[in-house]
């Protein structure tokens, strides 16, 4: 297993330079020039200034390993500023934002823990109350728990969460006053109170987000469990007089969740890309808030390094998926 993990850590790294300049080239390529808004009476050689200090006067392989630099763990790289340092200058040493005019790793290191409280949270929580739900569903198969699970995750899953969060703003927010209807970004948890306040502000985008994502996993939960219950093996663990306990938690449960492991773990970089929606109708300022208004401003810079960042997840994960297959299921032997 070491040796595996190790062989596929080791050729993820070309595999992420490879996909980092495809990102950086099909980006780098499409029209667009952060003076385009700026109005028509400041000089061109106002404008050039103003391209210069962003970097676009450097060749596009020193812009490359400048972009490709904000990635690294230590910085500043003195090999890196060594060999390239006249290239880029005293004022060249960071990515800078077409739109905010700041460093690219500077904001989404700010926006970062937003999208870790709100979106990982609900992703975790999804998790834990999809995986027991899909089990008792599979296994008490056509009860009313049956019936019940598979109503609400038919629900949570075919209404689209923007419904889903405005229509709990307006019960919560609007009627009753429990909870905030705007995520408050800005605030710091330092005592009792402010942690309470921060609990109550999470509660309805991480339900919204919950929701989908438990719909989605339990689903699945129960197909899988469902597939493993009928299996010979299954007939054997009871004829040997082993308990329904040990049985179903044990043998079925380790086999059920192979697949479902995947559909968690190739799951995790989609919902920091694709709660863009809830974000927005909660005024959450995440990764997926930053990604669609840096679109809209056409700030190329900031959309280069969030789609790496996803890239860099979706890798990631699929190496984590890989390695608990081997965990979950004896017969895989990667050495």
């Amino acid at each position: 297993m070491f040796t595996f993990t190790l062989r596929r850590l080791l050729l993820a790294i070309p595999t992420l330079l490879f996909i980092s300049l495809i990102i950086f080239l099909l980006l780098d390529f499409a029209p667009g020039d952060p003076t385009a808004q700026l109005p028509l009476t400041i000089p061109p050689e106002v404008k050039a200034k103003i391209r210069e200090s962003l970097g676009l006067g450097e060749p596009i392989h020193i812009r490359y390993l400048l972009w490709l630099k904000q990635f690294a763990v230590a910085e500043p790289l003195h090999a890196f500023d060594a060999t390239f340092g006249t290239h880029f200058g005293e004022g060249m040493q960071r990515v800078i934002s077409w739109q905010t005019r700041s460093p690219v790793g500077d904001i989404i290191a700010q926006r970062m823990p937003q999208t870790l409280w709100v979106v990982g949270l609900s992703y975790v929580l999804g998790t834990l109350i999809a995986l027991p739900i899909g089990v008792l569903s599979a296994y008490r198969q056509y009860s009313w728990f049956d019936q019940l699970g598979t109503f609400v995750s038919m629900v949570g899953y075919s209404v689209p969460t923007f419904f889903t969060g405005v229509l709990l703003i307006v019960i919560f927010a609007v009627n009753l006053g429990w909870f905030p209807s705007i995520y408050d970004t800005t605030h710091v948890v330092s005592d009792w109170d402010s942690f309470v306040f921060q609990v109550r502000q999470m509660v309805m985008p991480v339900a919204v987000l919950a929701l989908y994502n438990a719909a989605q996993i339990s689903r699945f939960m129960r197909a899988s469990m469902l597939d493993n219950l009928g299996q010979d093996y299954v007939r054997t663990a009871r004829a040997k007089g082993m308990s329904e306990k040990v049985v179903v938690l044990v043998h079925v449960l380790r086999n059920s969740m192979i697949p479902v492991v995947t559909v968690i773990a190739l799951g995790v970089p989609t919902i920091f890309g694709g709660a863009i929606i809830t974000e927005q109708v909660f005024k959450v300022n995440g990764l997926g808030q930053l990604l669609i208004t840096a679109i809209y401003a056409n700030d190329i810079p900031m959309v280069q390094t969030l789609t790496f960042i996803f890239a860099i997840l979706i890798v990631l994960f699929n190496l984590i998926a890989d390695v608990l297959y081997g965990i979950l299921d004896p017969r895989i032997r990667y050495d």
